[in-house]
């Protein structure tokens, strides 16, 4: 299964086991909602280290057969993205980048390769937006995702094949 080329300069490449301080690294630039915390620095910085890890089990246990790339440009780590190709979906677990790489249009080429993939097997491809984060939302929008189904604060995105 192919996915659509990528822009000159854009690659992923399969996640390696030496990419573990890039990851810890990509993940606490996620995690500004708890540098809010009234609480010690180094409180923080375990408990953004303690949800890494977590997040890492969770992945591993619901999605045992997911792959994980990073996204690199020019060579450099700038993101990951990791993907569950499953009987009947291929389904988008995480997708993240480095503040500095963020909204230049990186993102959406990764997503439209996805997308390319899913239409050669005719399977859907899907991911989980939280409800609270409308940039996310606007984004998958702009890519034809649709709302499958929600909860109290999350939303099932689908986009099927034409």
């Amino acid at each position: 299964m192919a996915m659509a080329p990528l822009p000159a300069g854009l690659n992923l490449r399969p996640q390696r086991d030496n990419d573990a301080a890039f990851l810890a690294g990509l993940y606490r630039t996620l995690r500004d909602d708890l540098r809010m915390l009234e609480a010690e620095h180094a409180f923080v910085e375990e408990l953004i280290e303690m949800q890494f890890r977590a997040q890492r089990e969770g992945y591993g246990q619901q999605f045992p057969n997911a792959m994980y790339f990073i996204i690199e440009l020019q060579r450099e780590a700038v993101g990951r993205v990791a993907v569950d190709f499953g009987h009947n979906e291929i389904r988008v677990i995480d997708l993240a980048l480095l503040p500095a790489a963020r909204n230049r249009g990186h993102g959406g080429q990764v997503i439209r390769a996805l997308q390319l993939a899913a239409a050669q097997t005719r399977a859907p491809l899907t991911l989980v937006a939280a409800l609270n984060n409308p940039h996310a939302l606007r984004f998958y929008a702009t890519l034809d995702f649709t709302v499958a189904q929600t909860t109290d604060s999350h939303a099932l995105l689908i986009w099927y094949p034409e």
